[in-house]
């Protein structure tokens, strides 16, 4: 395996490199926006036997340097597939992890092989309904420096889910979220870097998902908020070709709370492709 470091322009970006036999070519894995590559942890053992594997942490997440004004996170990996001289990949995205490997794959789709999208809800996508609970105390924790509020709240969000108590999801899963989490609460990423994101793409990717031309999987929790399964069943239906699964009983990281099921769900696809 190697580590490394990408010089962007105001910083670094953390990557691992499982450097493994290319036989069924490389997977690129894009983390959730409340985690960071540590997410990966079961699919990185699982996959890197059959694939070059690679993941990596945002800018402001994980190894990577703190951010320090709008990014455009889909220029960041696109740099970063380039200093790894990979000409072509599957990428798998969980959240806006799912957003960033579509928006690329609409503005750079030679180098795209696949798309895995987990709970991803593509750019310019209208929220409809109540927003879910918790978001605006969440939001204004946030905003008001409270890290352990924020925090816990993100988690009852995105792990646990609309339908769950704490304690009723998988407390390592749930553990290992929050250690990732912390840090990134602390750091502000998200009001800082994804609130009002740098050069977003026009059209949206909600107005070009038919022209999408690569095999897509689409992966959602069945316990995720209710709009963000209406986001998958519109990638689903309006992506050519796309197929969709469902997994029970886990809400918006459901490699994190069924890592056995997801894998398989994942070499299953590719395998076939």
């Amino acid at each position: 395996m190697q580590t490394g470091y990408l010089e962007v322009a105001d910083g670094k970006l953390y990557y691992e490199d499982s450097i493994t036999p290319q036989n069924r070519g490389t997977l690129v894995l894009s983390h959730a926006g409340f985690l960071d590559c540590r997410m990966w942890d079961e699919q990185w053992e699982a996959f890197r036997s059959t694939y070059r594997v690679i993941r990596y942490d945002m800018a402001g997440f994980g190894k990577s340097a703190p951010v320090t004004g709008p990014r455009a996170r889909r220029d960041d990996l696109y740099r970063l597939l380039q200093h790894l001289q990979v000409k072509r990949a599957h990428l798998l995205g969980c959240s806006i992890g799912g957003e960033i490997v579509l928006e690329l794959a609409l503005e750079h789709p030679e180098i795209v092989a696949s798309l895995v999208l987990v709970n991803s809800v593509p750019g310019g996508f209208e929220m409809q309904g109540e927003p879910p609970q918790y978001l605006f105390e969440m939001m204004a924790a946030m905003q008001a420096g409270d890290v352990d509020t924020a925090s816990e709240l993100q988690l009852r969000l995105y792990v646990d889910g609309p339908q769950r108590q704490p304690d009723a999801v998988n407390p390592e899963a749930r553990q290992r979220a929050a250690l990732m989490n912390r840090a990134v609460v602390a750091g502000q990423t998200w009001l800082i870097a994804d609130m009002e994101p740098l050069r977003p793409l026009e059209p949206p990717a909600v107005a070009r998902l038919n022209t999408v031309n690569q095999p897509t999987l689409i992966v959602t929790g069945a316990l995720d908020h209710a709009e963000n399964l209406r986001a998958g069943d519109l990638l689903a239906s309006t992506i050519p070709g796309a197929r969709q699964v469902r997994m029970d009983n886990t809400a918006h990281v459901p490699n994190l709370e069924d890592a056995a099921t997801f894998n398989q769900i994942v070499l299953d696809f590719l395998n076939e492709l």
